[in-house]
């Protein structure tokens, strides 16, 4: 291999530094990825390669590997080699992330390489300036089974043309919005709901009506009430992994919904985007109201945001034409490279391997907050847990303390809707951490935040909430 490859060319930043070559070596290699010689996903040459190569005993090159691996600088993949480690936002910044709800960095894969690896087959199996091309309607015929195989734990068997591939599940729900209200209509909501649904329907123009929940999700005799309003498009929930609060919809409460959308003749979007973090995940409420519910689940908290991916599941009929529309009128289309991607990683298993890299970390890092906060609620698979908080303190105030810890928190303001009076508290969220320890770091400080019965004072607030 030529000495100008630069998966070896760090190497020559080690050749005459002082001390011991095994520290000389992880310091040329954390050089190297500082400068931007080596970037995030490149592969290492294979440390017998290195030994080899320098003259050194193997023993000394994989001294210098983990002392690597300690910093932060690789991960290793059994099998498949080691890989330069993506940054995280809490190397540079000195703040801890746990307002972003992202899927944990998942064990045993390296994201990069396969991301790398599978582009490169995607490429070489077909056409470039094709794949780079536009592309009509919402994902092809291929695509659309594997998103069918891919919902299949939550939905049972889905027929791929009722299935639309969306560029995310903001998309998908604005399309959904766009389709089948009308500005002045109003949708029935959880007193605490996802941030960019109160986003959407504000562009829309419609109204969101609260609805009272006990801890299984809405209250059936309340939402019956609600539903009965002459301007009532539909109800919108996430009633898995539920977002902020992270309560999980039992069976017979999803049986108890299905039954009223459909007796009020309203439209059900159900947004789930966590139901695959669950080894055995319940029904999806689109199963038991089949032609008044939507179902939208995107990759972004089971695999990655950046694949910038979502499915939607409209009831028959026309409905998936209607959608189709609305989405080619504002996002045109899903990225052909990255749909080609995802469909390829169902397809040969990739997408499975890199889900269960991604529930074992996350598991383990529901065990530590469970350590740490036990106070904290959420499901044994939950990628965040909510925190209740005293009534009588201020969400903005708690924010700046928990900034203060070196902590960006979100607080329930953030997802209250408007005539509503949520329980206060704060959504923790478990993946954004690179590393388990930094992770639980934060979680110790902000156990010793909550300790007691403190009054936070006014303070700043966040800017991005998912």
């Amino acid at each position: 291999m030529s000495g100008k490859d630069a998966s070896f060319r760090w190497l020559d930043r080690a050749r005459d530094a002082p001390g011991p070559i095994y520290l000389a070596l992880a310091q040329a290699l954390e050089a190297a990825i500082r400068d931007g010689e080596l970037q995030p996903g490149d592969q290492l040459p294979p440390q017998r390669a290195v030994a080899e190569r320098l003259g050194l005993d193997f023993t000394t090159v994989t001294r210098a590997y983990g002392a690597a691996r300690a910093r932060g600088l690789v991960e290793g993949t059994a099998g498949r080699g080691t890989f330069v480690r993506a940054r995280a936002d809490e190397d540079d910044a000195g703040l801890v992330d746990l307002s972003m709800n992202l899927p944990p960095p998942p064990q045993g894969v390296s994201l990069g390489a396969l991301l790398r690896d599978t582009t490169r087959v995607v490429l070489e199996r077909g056409d470039p300036a094709t794949l780079m091309s536009y592309h009509p309607g919402a994902g092809t015929l291929g695509q659309k089974v594997a998103a069918a195989a891919w919902l299949a734990p939550v939905l049972g068997q889905v027929a791929p043309d009722r299935v639309l591939i969306a560029p995310g599940a903001q998309a998908a729900l604005s399309a959904v919005l766009e389709a089948f209200t009308r500005p002045g209509q109003a949708l029935v909501v959880e007193p605490l709901t996802y941030p960019g649904l109160k986003a959407a329907a504000a562009l829309h123009g419609l109204a969101l009506i609260p609805c009272p929940v006990d801890r299984e999700g809405f209250v059936p005799a309340e939402l019956e009430r609600r539903c009965a309003g002459a301007d009532v498009a539909g109800v919108y929930l996430v009633p898995t992994a539920q977002n902020p609060t992270a309560t999980v919809m039992d069976l017979v409460r999803r049986r108890d919904v299905a039954r009223i959308v459909q007796a009020a003749g309203v439209w059900l979007i159900e947004d789930d985007p966590y139901s695959r973090l669950f080894d055995t995940p319940l029904p999806g409420l689109a199963t038991l109201a089949p032609n008044r519910a939507f179902h939208i689940a995107t990759l972004s908290k089971t695999l990655s945001p950046g694949l910038r991916t979502a499915f939607v599941v409209p009831p028959p009929g026309d409905a998936a034409a209607r959608i189709a529309e609305a989405l080619r009128a504002t996002a045109l289309m899903p990225a052909p490279l990255m749909s080609a991607v995802v469909a390829s990683w169902i397809r040969e298993g990739q997408a499975d391997a890199l889900l269960d890299g991604v529930r074992r970390e996350a598991r383990a890092r529901r065990a530590l907050a469970a350590e740490l906060l036990p106070q904290a609620i959420g499901p044994a698979e939950a990628i965040h847990v909510w925190l209740d908080l005293p009534r009588h303190g201020s969400a903005a105030g708690f924010r700046l303390m928990g900034q203060s810890r070196g902590l960006s928190l979100v607080t329930a303001d953030a997802f209250a809707v408007d005539g509503a009076d949520p329980r206060p508290g704060v959504r923790i969220s478990l993946g954004g951490p690179a590393r388990r320890s930094v992770l639980g770091a934060a979680l110790s400080a902000l156990a010793d935040l909550t300790d007691g019965d403190r009054a936070p004072g006014a303070g700043g607030g966040a800017d991005l909430v998912v």
